[in-house]
């Protein structure tokens, strides 16, 4: 059994060792920005989403997020690492991909975005140097790719989570800051995410001030908006007539906002917590059907999110006849922010296609 409390707490006995980890990045960064390594840009616009922190920022609904704003407009690639994959090198999403094919997350950009192209690849000059080859696309959004320089985007938007904002953390092993808090200047806009979905004025500019933006970066809000569960197998129908208890199966990295959610439905929920990417394995399905049978026929639901639900295609079998809902999740702005962002990101493409159309 692999549970963990997926939050780390910042650990202040550890930062002799963040010290060592800075030292460790510090030199990596200067190997770019000396030259000595060489960064690649690209004749397209490139989109990055990324963070300075590990995990739970909210990057998959991010990419979501643009590629529903984009997809009907420009013909789209999204680029990931793949992670936790169990392949390696440069694949392109097709009829028979799965979790273990590509990654978990690409995975799901795939079933839902059928008509993009939804590549991965351990090298992002590889993948984006290959696509340009083969599909053309006319747009690149790289996913979790904020730290990575090998590749210089076009636009960076980088995400940082309410509750544990960048300019308070620590560095790993002490706290979970991965990248130089200094390198939130090459972003082009900042998005706060996982905010309580009433934030005054007031509260945001502190945390403006917190963040202390460039002149020229845009800083937003953004709240986690829940939609209607669906049968992850098509063979219930979501309904909470007579349902005491929710099963809740996740392998993400803060499952917490994903609880709080469905404390709005007053039932018991039991907590099946797993890491982040956790590959499930056939006791720990087994456990939840027991614990799923343990119930009078109707009144237990077995809850996970969109991420984890692709990787449990492959217990289709045993699940098929449980009552398995996913809960999809998307980015919701705060106040007008959506349209500004939305507005941002079209000019930059725009811009790229005429770079005198907004001189």
């Amino acid at each position: 059994m692999s549970f963990k409390n997926v939050i780390k707490r910042k650990n202040k006995l550890l930062l002799p060792l963040s010290w060592l980890y800075v030292a460790g990045v510090r030199i990596f960064s200067f190997l770019y920005d000396s030259g000595l390594k060489k960064s690649r840009s690209y004749p397209l616009p490139v989109i990055c989403i990324g963070n300075l922190s590990v995990g739970g920022t909210g990057k998959s609904p991010m990419v979501e997020y643009l590629v529903r704003l984009l997809k009907d407009r420009y013909p789209l690639a999204t680029v990931s690492r793949g992670y936790g994959r169990k392949t390696r090198g440069f694949l392109v999403a097709g009829n028979d991909a799965t979790a273990a094919m590509i990654g978990d997350e690409p995975m799901q950009f795939y079933r839902k975005f059928p008509d993009i192209t939804v590549a991965v690849s351990e090298k992002r000059t590889e993948a984006i140097e290959s696509l340009l080859r083969t599909v053309k696309p006319e747009v690149i959004i790289l996913d979790d790719a904020f730290q990575h320089r090998a590749v210089t985007a076009g636009f960076n938007i980088l995400l940082t989570a309410w509750y544990n904002r960048f300019p308070q953390d620590h560095y790993l092993p002490a706290g979970q800051l991965r990248d130089l808090r200094s390198h939130y200047k090459k972003a082009d806009c900042i998005v706060v995410t996982k905010c309580p979905s009433v934030l005054t004025g007031k509260e945001q500019q502190m945390i403006v001030d917190e963040i202390k933006p460039l002149p020229e970066q845009s800083v937003f809000f953004a709240t986690l908006s829940y939609g209607a569960l669906y049968p992850v197998f098509g063979k219930h129908t979501w309904s909470t007539e007579g349902v005491e208890t929710l099963l809740l199966l996740t392998g993400i990295a803060n499952p917490e906002p994903v609880k709080d959610e469905l404390n709005r439905y007053g039932m018991v929920i039991r907590e099946f917590y797993f890491e982040d990417h956790y590959e499930f394995r056939e006791e720990d399905i087994a456990r939840l059907l027991n614990a799923y049978a343990a119930h009078k026929t109707g009144t237990a639901a077995i809850i996970t999110t969109e991420k984890d639900s692709v990787r449990l295609m492959k217990f289709r079998t045993q699940l098929q006849h449980a009552a398995l809902f996913a809960l999809p999740v998307r980015h919701c702005f705060l106040l007008d922010g959506s349209e500004k962002f939305d507005t941002l990101i079209r000019k930059f493409i725009q811009n790229f296609e005429n770079p005198q159309a907004f001189i």
